[in-house]
């Protein structure tokens, strides 16, 4: 824990410049990270909170290339948009530096010459996939293809983000380029590689120090060094034009792996914060470091990061990792190319000082071990009926009945009843239970201690109803409000780490200079006597009509995106030859029938003008057979025959596709065209 430590560095992964913040990053990474530093402040620790925009890599290119503009003018704008909503929504950075800076070029630069003066890297010339139409070699994310493990077909050539798996691009089954969609070529060129395999002994051994790392983290740590391959080398520098470039003779025309690069971002960060005193973060043993992560960077920050470091030998490791799992939205993975998401700087515009209301919801729902969802119903529930009808109620009660009774100064607690030392030793152990939480990085586990806090004091008002009591026993009535107004500068105090805006708020309505952490193990913190402000709603309520506002805007997205949806990329080029050697050729649906126990396939029988011929075709989900007898369609005819669901198809008839997946008959518009006529 951080008491072991005189002082912890925390990281939270650098945003890719090339979009704005969504409320999968915030739930990923940055709110956690957030509400971890802000204990550790409270506490009195020496803590440092860093982050930056990574203004490298291939996604940084390829939406300069797509807005028309350059990668420069591109990282400008959305490290300004990202920074900007970051500290509108109390993120509290030390620093939010960036990747593009002289120092991090610096920095980054002479990490890898100390390697290379090390000889840490292994010089290689190897096949590198070329795009021949663009006349370049292809970073990792200019290709996509079929993962080799888990088969979706849209994977990265570093990474697939459906399974989380690391891959080499031509591990790929079926590559294309994203630059002209046709199937790249493989070249040779000359990389420097990182030798994982040969470092893998004292990777594994540093990650089974860490058996107590969250199970997600440790989990695939332990797959990836287990599995039969093992870790293999990794080329730390890339054929491209945008980056750091390599510092050695003989690297023209290269710069350093994005991942080599990004993670180096935080110590040149730290370097820019604290120009005299940043190696007391980096190389003390008193030090912690520990990386807040998003699953999909797990292998990077846990094995190539800590491997980089290793070699160059003067850096001390993560301490841990605590990285989460993915959020989605309204039941469906958030998506920036499908526009399906949540961005921060429109909820900060169309939220107007709500930021904790989302993040009160994105803690409560954090996917700490496994995949959740946020919906934009429960995020209304979430306000209303918690922070409003729990929360907020009993503050504006409390401030509501001292200033009926007491005219707003805090009255004295002269004898204690036996419910009364129930309720304050409650809310002195309370301070203990979130800070476990936290400390253990269960956040959701936090958030709902520090709200029971509000239930205790909602439930005490209740069983003790000084509004009626008030009648006839004043003295009682004074000591159930002191204890009220004890609670509720304790809220205050605890509520920093996850609400920091309504905290403030909180303090400022009970007239108290805010407070830290330990004090909320004390429950006299308000003073016999002091004045209060007047009653201020904490919370508003969120109204439907806002809530459907939200709706149709992520269905109009939804909408577009299918409208707008792009045809398939033209396949690699063939030849007239190759053509002419498929007989198309026009034929009569004769009979068609549901092939059984299956819900796609129909059994349809065709007249070519040659033969009658039998075809299994997976049309069943839009066609209904007695609706196609007599339809014209077009068929392959010198199809090889092949069996399905044990019946020989004898061809193939030829459908159209629309945006929506949904397939249709291509028919001559002539009554005269008779079977068999050939398709040329």
């Amino acid at each position: 824990m951080a008491s072991q430590f005189k002082r912890t560095l925390v990281t939270a992964a650098l945003p890719y410049a090339n979009g704005p913040v969504h409320i999968g990053h915030l739930a990923g990474c940055y709110l956690p990270a957030d509400i971890y530093v802000r204990y550790l402040r409270s506490i009195g620790h020496d803590v440092k909170y860093i982050c930056g925009s990574d203004e490298h890599g291939v996604p940084i290119t390829i939406k300069a290339k797509l807005e028309g503009t350059t990668p420069q003018a591109v990282v400008d704008k959305y490290h300004k948009i990202m920074g900007d909503a970051f500290k509108e929504f109390g993120i509290s950075f030390d620093i939010y530096s960036r990747t593009s800076s002289k120092i991090h070029h610096q920095t980054a630069s002479d990490f890898f010459k100390t390697l290379y003066e090390k000889g840490s890297f292994t010089e290689q010339v190897t096949e590198q996939y070329y795009d021949e139409s663009a006349q370049q070699f292809l970073a990792d994310r200019y290709i996509v293809g079929t993962c080799p493990k888990c088969k979706n077909p849209n994977a990265y050539g570093d990474q697939c983000e459906n399974c989380g798996s690391s891959l080499n691009a031509t591990d790929l089954i079926e590559p294309r380029s994203t630059l002209s969609g046709s199937k790249p070529v493989l070249k040779q060129t000359k990389n420097w590689f990182l030798p994982l395999d040969k470092l893998q002994p004292k990777i594994k051994a540093y990650i089974e120090k860490h058996a107590d790392w969250k199970p997600n983290v440790y989990g695939q740590c332990k797959s990836w060094l287990d599995s039969g391959d093992g870790l293999q080398p990794r080329a730390m520098t890339r054929d491209l034009d945008w980056g750091v470039p390599v510092p050695v003779k003989g690297a023209d025309g290269k710069v350093l792996y994005v991942w080599f690069d990004a993670p180096i971002g935080y110590i040149s960060a730290t370097k820019e914060l604290l120009p005299d005193s940043w190696e007391n973060y980096w190389k003390k043993e008193d030090s912690r470091l520990i990386h807040f992560i998003g699953k999909d960077n797990i292998v990077f920050h846990c094995i190539i990061f800590p491997a980089m470091l290793m070699e160059h030998g003067e850096f001390i490791l993560a301490d841990n990792v605590p990285a989460n799992e993915f959020l989605n939205l309204e039941g469906d993975k958030i998506s920036t190319s499908r526009n399906w998401a949540v961005w921060l700087h429109e909820y900060l515009l169309e939220f107007k000082d709500k930021q904790d209301a989302l993040r009160y919801t994105l803690c409560a729902n954090a996917p700490e071990a496994k995949d959740n969802d946020f919906t934009w119903k429960d995020f209304q529930t979430k306000n209303n009926s918690e922070l409003v009808a729990i929360f907020g109620n009993f503050i504006n009660r409390t401030v509501v009945l001292t200033h009926k009774f007491y005219e707003g100064k805090v009255p004295p607690a002269n004898t204690y009843a036996k419910e009364d030392l129930i309720v304050l030793a409650e809310l002195a152990n309370a301070p203990d239970k979130i800070a476990k939480a936290i400390e253990q990085f269960k956040f959701r586990e936090a958030i709902t201690e520090w709200m029971n806090v509000a239930r205790i004091g909602n439930k005490y008002l209740a069983e003790t109803e000084p509004w009626k009591l008030i009648k006839t026993d004043e003295e009682r009535v004074k000591t159930i409000m002191n204890i009220a107004l004890q609670i509720s500068c304790n809220l205050a105090i605890l509520a920093e780490p996850f609400l920091p805006f309504t905290s403030k708020k909180l303090f400022g309505l009970l007239n108290i200079v805010p407070l830290k952490w330990p004090a909320a193990k004390h429950t006299g913190n308000v003073a016999q006597g002091h004045l209060i402000h007047k009653e201020e709603l904490l919370f508003d309520k969120i109204e439907d009509s806002e809530i459907e506002l939200q709706l149709n805007k992520l269905q109009k997205s939804k909408e577009a995106n299918v409208s707008a949806k792009k045809a398939a990329p033209v396949k690699p080029e063939t030849t007239f030859d190759d053509f002419v050697k498929m007989d198309i050729r026009i034929a009569t649906i004769l009979e068609a029938e549901v092939v059984p126990k299956t819900d796609k396939l129909l059994k349809l029988k065709l007249d070519t003008g040659v033969d009658v011929r039998t075809v299994v075709s997976g049309i069943a989900a839009y066609y209904k057979p007695e609706d196609i007898i007599g339809q014209k369609v077009m068929m392959l005819a010198n199809l090889a025959p092949r069996k399905i669901k044990g019946i020989e198809s004898q061809g193939m008839i030829l459908m159209a596709e629309n945006a929506k997946g949904e397939l249709s008959f291509v028919t001559p518009t002539k009554t005269e065209i008779e079977n068999g006529s050939a398709v040329k």
